[in-house]
């Protein structure tokens, strides 16, 4: 392949620094190889996106390779993406190419996604940024979505060296304006496309009929009402056009205070009691605006608080939970496990990895929004409370708190279409600062509004991302769905009363995260720890928390009253949470996630997708669900020839198609991972397994590698 770095050592000692560089271009050396990028692979670009630079002969090194074997091609950069244009991706055939996504392929990073660019001078890495004296002879970008790429650029033009990277640089950090964003330009070339069924059922609660429809699904019309008072975004930009209230509310209320301090419903329970959410009213130093407030609020309380039947509980997840700076710090440290630049990089890690990831607090953060999500759950089921959440806008936690406690009580949900249905009603509609978040506009001043677009223009007809025929052809789409699911039966007429279930992901119309490649890669963890048990941290560890909790039960609750810290599960709690996971499953009612610190595991299906330990090549989940499709296809054609047999007066019906037979080989990442052109056997590094022999029994062999066979 082209770009082998050189290779040096043996028995595990470190790779003296290569003494040769080549300054023959790979052309030179390889007439064939030119040949065939002469069949340069089209660019496939959106409606509206237009290429704004381009570099040949760039080498795409292949990422867990430490030796630096690469796939030689064009790096162009366009108004939406960076894009690299392989030799191996002309080899694709078309049987493979039907799960290909394609509006980003696999080399594709759209510019929002991009997180930091380095640039190596002399071996040594240095962040990219601004104006630059002087050219990277490679280039590493590392992604929001923890994916790692890098290009060698030793062999390309000068002049190709300083546009492209230029160019990268200016488009991925230069601030933005909002109209100039590539979803306007997209939007306006691609007005005359249809779409097969945009919506696909997805309600968009964009419109006052999706909310009454909503009111009516969940019983939630007797006590609260649809709105239309903020149509047009004329009383607050932050929220929804149409939203729903308490009945009593009058409509004026909204907007005496643009609406802040006013209870908006989320869900209702099927016991009547409901989740709503507020945004905090401002802070004013006046006494007589601030009687008005609390008299406002008071109104509101009483509104909300209907004992004996439904009393409100709040929650304020401002003061009294995680703050976003903390949130941020911890998913910053987390990140860092998985933006690794190459297998070394990886193995130097591995044996300090669980205190790594323990450290970062990030799993913790994740326990904790699950924590209180089961909190909010019990007050609703078993207590009958409403329950209001309260933060600064209602935007950030409130979005996260409020759809986990949907998806544990609501099974529609958890269906695909529900999910959709919930991220559309809760996160987009609800106003969540995607653009603030994120660092899209790369502003280091994040409030943005409506007055950004150009109101004088003609109404963009934005796609929905919801239709997933633009991303994916129906082979793909067919790996979205689980086989498995099986809908309620319409005999039963609603959940009953205090059912609770476990939690079972399988049993639910979207497709889980594969749990076979995590048991090979933590397995392969474990291998990596060190025999001798290392002396215990006085901090409480995140993994410790099952073992603490076996011990109280031992002890028994008067013992364990003693070592109960600050941040223990109430009691309540912990009975509603100990009896709902002691009684059996209905994969249609209440489900609680399981909560102790060694059972959050890491979702290897997006956060470990590039390490090969991780990847199953057609095998794991994926593979079971194209077996499980195949033979729900076989039994429907049979059930159409049966049926055939009946009917003989009727016209014959074709068979069903064989979507999924005789497909490529996918990964068990899917669709994060699609197709590994190389070699899937994995490399463990002599220093991996120094220990295995003797020292100078492993100086005097050859620098070798132990194979693992097949992942």
């Amino acid at each position: 392949m082209l770009g082998k770095g050189v290779v040096g050592g043996g028995g595990g000692t470190k790779a003296p620094k290569p003494s040769f560089v080549s300054y023959v271009r790979p052309e030179e050396i390889h007439t064939n190889e030119k040949e065939v990028t002469e069949k340069e692979v089209t660019l496939h670009l959106l409606p509206g996106e237009q290429l704004l630079c381009e570099a040949s002969t760039v080498l795409k090194y292949v990422q867990e390779d430490s030796c630096q074997h690469g796939v030689y091609g064009r790096l162009v950069c366009t108004d939406f993406k960076i894009a690299f244009l392989g030799d191996d991706e002309s080899a694709l055939d078309n049987d493979e190419t039907q799960f290909k996504n394609k509006v980003i392929g696999e080399n594709d990073i759209t510019l929002h996604c991009v997180d930091q660019i380095y640039g190596v001078f002399d071996e040594k890495k240095k962040t990219l940024f601004g104006q630059l004296k002087k050219y990277p002879e490679k280039l590493i970008i590392h992604c929001k979505d923890l994916r790692v790429f890098q290009f060698c650029l030793r062999y390309t033009k000068e002049e190709e060296v300083k546009r492209i990277v230029s160019g990268i640089i200016h488009h991925t950090q230069a601030p933005k304006l909002l109209k100039r964003l590539f979803l306007f330009s997209y939007a306006t070339a691609a007005q005359n496309n249809t779409v097969t069924d945009p919506k696909n059922h997805t309600v968009m609660f964009d419109t006052l009929k999706d909310w009454c429809w909503e009111l009516e699904r969940t019983k939630g019309n007797v006590k609260y009402k649809a709105v239309s008072v903020n149509e047009g975004y004329k009383v607050c930009e932050r929220l929804p056009a149409y939203f729903v209230v308490p009945t009593p509310l009058p409509e004026e209320n909204v907007q005496r205070f643009q609406g802040h301090g006013i209870p908006i419903w989320c869900w209702s329970c099927h016991n009547g009691s409901a989740l709503l959410k507020m945004s905090a009213l401002p802070k004013e130093q006046d006494d007589g605006i601030l009687q008005i407030q609390k008299s406002f609020l008071d109104g509101i309380y009483k509104t909300i608080h209907r004992p004996p039947y439904e009393i409100v509980k709040t929650e304020d997840l401002s003061s009294n939970f995680l703050s976003l700076q903390e949130i941020q710090t911890a998913y910053s440290k987390f990140k860092q496990l998985f933006l690794i630049d190459n297998s070394t990089e990886f193995w130097d890690t591995d044996i300090k990895w669980f205190s790594l990831l323990e450290s970062s607090s990030w799993l913790d953060i994740i326990r904790r929004c699950l924590k209180k999500a089961i909190e909010i759950t019990e007050c609703m089921e078993a207590q009958n409370m409403n329950v209001l959440l309260l933060e600064e806008n209602a935007s950030d936690l409130c979005c996260l708190i409020s759809s986990l406690v949907q998806l544990m009580m609501d099974p529609h949900c958890r269906t695909r279409i529900g999910f959709q249905s919930l991220i559309q009603k809760e996160w987009v509609t609800g106003g969540h600062c995607f653009l603030d978040r994120c660092n899209h506009l790369r502003q280091n001043d994040k409030e943005e509004g409506r007055e950004g677009q150009d109101t004088q223009s003609k109404p963009l007809n934005l796609l929905t991302v919801w239709d997933w025929s633009v991303q994916f052809e129906p082979k793909a789409q067919m790996l979205l769905k689980n086989p498995l699911y099986v809908e309620k039966p319409k005999l039963d007429k609603g959940p009953r009363k205090g059912m609770r279930f476990k939690l079972c992901l399988q049993a639910q119309n979207f497709s889980p995260t594969e749990s076979t490649k995590e048991r090979a890669v933590m397995h392969q963890r474990q291998l990596s720890l060190p025999l001798t048990q290392s002396k215990s941290s006085p901090k409480r560890g995140f993994f410790r928390e099952e073992t603490d909790h076996l011990i109280k039960n031992l002890l028994g609750k008067r013992i364990s009253k003693l070592i109960n810290s600050s941040d223990e599960l109430q009691d309540n709690f912990r009975e509603f949470y100990d009896s709902w996971h002691s009684k059996s499953t209905d994969y249609h009612g209440l489900l609680l996630p399981h909560i102790e610190g060694p059972e959050i595991k890491v979702w290897a299906q997006r956060y470990l997708r590039w390490i090969p330990e991780a990847q199953i090549l057609g095998g794991g989940q994926v593979a079971t669900m194209r077996k499980l499709l195949e033979m729900m296809e076989e039994v429907q054609s049979l059930q159409e020839k049966i049926d055939e047999r009946h009917h003989s007066q009727q016209a014959p019906q074709a068979e069903a198609p064989c979507l999924l037979r005789n497909s490529a080989r996918l990964s068990s990442l899917f669709p994060f991972a699609l197709l590994q052109r190389h070699s899937s056997k994995p490399i463990l590094p002599t220093s991996g397994w120094k220990a295995l022999g003797d020292e100078d029994d492993l100086a005097k062999r050859e620098d070798e590698c132990v194979d693992l066979g097949d992942v």
